[in-house]
């Protein structure tokens, strides 16, 4: 019989797509405690998992030796705390982009992490979905070739209602702006498919509200496969899309353009040599349908936690290197200079970006 893995979200905001995502796993999950300030905001997220138990104590339900994990949707200056108070309370941690507003600090989360024997599940959740998942299965299989160029959009529209939450757009409430925020997804794609970041060139602005930290951004970057990227970010776009294109020696695959899910479909795959092309339609239309968002990523995490078989699964790692690409993005952009990947032990902004 499967194990079911009892949990409690934290912050019902973003986290009520977590909810729901948790909720698609019946035979996998049990949602004890659904943890807000806001008391209907608690109540309206205890609605989507039947059987959870609205709370607004978030130490009522670090106390319960019955919480096996605790996924965090809270504010990003919360998450590296909160983290570290949550393994130090022996739970499991899922935790919302970024996981610290730091490369220090996600250091120290890897390990206490590894001090307390559980495990930190950082949030990339654009891997998961039919499109991504058939670009990761050409990767797998050695059919895509080497990368050459990718380009990504980050479009999105952002205005004065998304920012009345008072710590959106705050260098102390959300650690960075679209570059943290809204892009870090479809850089971690680039990792995934066409290797880790190694040189960084960045233009960061803020040009669309009026807020502390950057709204749009240019950034060139080069991977450890030698792949050059190009991504394009802005909150000030004509409805919000985000789209993925990749150009492989023998593949070129574009996404869609969901912008909260851009690893659905449709994705397209074109092959160069185009007598190879029903080779990839085959690969491709094998696999089987998937439609999950979150889901997808808590499945893989209860694979982890039950010792089963596990497909793609974000690591803390992955969440370092995220974090060091941020701080190289706001180094480049501030010193007008490009900035080489891994930092240096002693960066000067190892311990946070935040401005002067």
């Amino acid at each position: 019989m499967t194990r079911r893995i009892r949990v409690a979200i934290a912050g019902a905001g973003i986290g009520k797509a977590h909810i729901i995502g948790y909720a698609q796993l019946p035979e996998l999950y049990d949602v004890r405690y659904v943890c807000d300030l806001n008391p209907q905001r608690a109540e309206d997220g205890a609605r989507e998992a039947p059987g959870s138990r609205p709370i607004g104590d978030l130490d009522a339900v670090l106390a319960d030796p019955e919480v096996d994990l605790v996924d965090l949707c809270l504010p990003p200056l919360l998450h590296a705390p909160m983290t570290l108070k949550a393994l130090a309370a022996g739970k499991h941690v899922v935790c919302e982009k970024p996981l610290a507003g730091s490369v220090a600090d996600v250091r120290r989360v890897i390990a206490a992490a590894d001090a307390a024997g559980r495990f930190v599940f950082p949030v990339y959740q654009y891997r998961y979905g039919p499109g991504y998942r058939a670009a990761h299965e050409l990767k797998s299989r050695g059919l895509l070739g080497k990368p050459y160029a990718l380009a990504l959009e980050t479009h999105w529209d952002r205005d004065a209602v998304y920012y009345s939450e008072r710590w959106r757009g705050t260098w102390k409430g959300e650690l960075g702006g679209a570059i943290v925020s809204h892009a870090i997804h479809t850089h971690n794609l680039v990792t995934h498919l066409a290797g880790a970041i190694t040189e960084v060139a960045a233009f960061l602005d803020t040009r669309v509200n009026p807020i502390e930290t950057e709204d749009c951004a240019a950034i060139s970057m080069r991977t450890d496969q030698g792949a050059l990227v190009s991504s394009s970010i802005t909150l000030g776009a004509a409805g919000s899309t985000s789209r993925f294109r990749g150009i492989f020696e023998h593949v070129t695959m574009t996404s869609g353009t969901e912008p909260y899910h851009v690893g659905a479909g449709p994705w397209t795959f074109q092959v160069r040599d185009p007598a190879r092309q029903a080779e990839i339609d085959a690969v491709v239309s094998a696999l089987p349908e998937e439609s999950w968002r979150f889901a997808g990523q808590f499945a893989d995490i209860h694979a982890r936690l039950t010792g089963t078989a596990e497909r793609y699964l974000p690591s803390p790692e992955e969440a370092l290197h995220s974090l060091e690409l941020i701080t190289a993005m706001y180094q480049s952009s501030r010193d007008r200079t490009i900035v080489t990947l891994p930092l240096a032990a002693d960066h000067p902004l190892v311990n946070g970006w935040m401005p002067a």
